[in-house]
Formats: structure tokens, C-alpha cells, sequence
């Protein structure tokens, strides 16, 4: 069973989001009512094709945690780096390796019919809940992604099938080192990926709990040289 972590806190350790270019959006999916930011490149050009990433929030995956993730994780890289890159509220509540996993494939085919996603394949990544939620989609449709990041997050209900799903992919994974029952996990699933000759890339972060503060401010800088380690092929 999926952990399920409580986010409330981090919020008073969230810095401000990057002068430039993210907005607000709203669409509904399924019958669901999905709200999401999409944060551009400083110098975007409608014209032009560039790399994105499906960022999953934390916790509850409100918006509260989407500016959360956004702040900490996304924005500064992403805009200096030129991505895209979309992270969704969880619909109504609703976790997105739960029932609101239901507002896909169809919201991905709207980001590649407003966006010119580079290779139309999207990288796809988060954080705790929304790392959980990043397996959980990818290995649900494959054909969308190039690589998976869980910062921490691993796949839920690995049956085979599942795990077959991500043979394509980079699969990389982050967890604190004091964080010992998602280590345990991670490290256990990582060994089994890499046992079917899988690319998997696990990084314990000295001195970390849950919350992984290597990755946030200039240190998410590792979390987008990992995605262009994977635009350019797993391990190269």
C-alpha cells in the first residue's frame, strides 16, 4: 500500500517561484475538474519544440503542494534550462495513483495538442506521493515517457505487467537516508529492475529524512541533469 506522508509543513520551507513565466490553468477530464500550472521557458516561443516534464506534487497533491514543488523543485531550472514543465492538482481530492488517475492518457494528448512537446514524450517526475504517482502513470502508459524520477517514489502494484511497462525508460530514484521505511522499499524494487537489466539510477541523500532538501534551490539543478542524461540515452 502506497505511503501516504503529510505535507503541511514544508510549505514554511518553500522559497519564492522564479520571475517568468507560469500560469494557471483549468480543464475538465473524465468529469473532473483539473487544475495545474504549466511554468514556460523565459524565452518561449509557441513556434518552437522543447522538452517537458509531468511534475506530481506531494502529500495531498493540492495547489498548496503544487506551489510547493514548483518553488522548490521546478521553476528556476526549468525556465533557465528551457522545459516545460506541468504539474496538476489532484482532481477533487482525488490522489493521482488513485481515482485521479483517471483524468489520463486524455490530459497528456491536451498538453501535446497546446504544446510542441520535443519527440511529443514527456519526462515525468515528483515528489513522495507524486514520485508514487510518477511510477504509477508511467508504467500505465509508457508511450509517453522517456524517463521516470521519484524523489522519493517507487511503483505501486509492481506486478509484471507493470514492470514490464518501464523496460524503455531512465528510472531514477532519490530517498533520504534517514528516511528508513521508503529506503528499505526503494532499495528493494531498484534491485529488482536492475536484476531484469533495467537503467536505474539510486541515489541515497546523505543525512536526509523525507523531505530531500539536496534536491531543492541550486541542488534541483541534479534533478534536470538526470532528464537530459535521459533525452540523450540511459547511462550515457
Amino acid at each position: 500500500m502506497p505511503k501516504v506522508f503529510p505535507f503541511a509543513l514544508i510549505l514554511l520551507l518553500a522559497g519564492h517561484a522564479a520571475a517568468g513565466k507560469v500560469f494557471d490553468k483549468d480543464t475538465n477530464i473524465a468529469g473532473l475538474p483539473l487544475h495545474y500550472k504549466v511554468i514556460l521557458p523565459a524565452d518561449y516561443d509557441a513556434a518552437k519544440s522543447y522538452p517537458a516534464v509531468l511534475a506530481f506534487p506531494p502529500g495531498s497533491q493540492t495547489m498548496d503542494m503544487v506551489m510547493t514543488t514548483l518553488q522548490r523543485n521546478w521553476a528556476a531550472e526549468a525556465q533557465r534550462r528551457g522545459y516545460i514543465v506541468v504539474i496538476p492538482a489532484a482532481p477533487n481530492g482525488r490522489l493521482f495513483f488513485e481515482e485521479g488517475a483517471r483524468v489520463f492518457p486524455a490530459f497528456l494528448d491536451q498538453l501535446l495538442g497546446e504544446y510542441k512537446i520535443k519527440d511529443n514524450k514527456f519526462h515525468i517526475a515528483g515528489m513522495s506521493n507524486g514520485g508514487i504517482s510518477a511510477f504509477f502513470i508511467a508504467a500505465s502508459y509508457p508511450q509517453y515517457f522517456w524517463s521516470v524520477t521519484g524523489f522519493p517514489g517507487y511503483l505501486p502494484d509492481a506486478t509484471p505487467e507493470r514492470v514490464n511497462a518501464l523496460a524503455k525508460m531512465c528510472i531514477n530514484m532519490h530517498v533520504g537516508e534517514l528516511d528508513t521505511g521508503w529506503l528499505e522499499d526503494m532499495q528493494r524494487q531498484a534491485a529488482q529492475l536492475r536484476a531484469k537489466g533495467y537503467t536505474v539510477q539510486l541515489t541515497v541523500e546523505k543525512g536526509q529524512s523525507h523531505v530531500i532538501g539536496t534536491l531543492s534551490g541550486e541542488g534541483a539543478a541534479r534533478l534536470f541533469q538526470e532528464i537530459e542524461q535521459a533525452s540523450r540515452g540511459c547511462g550515457k
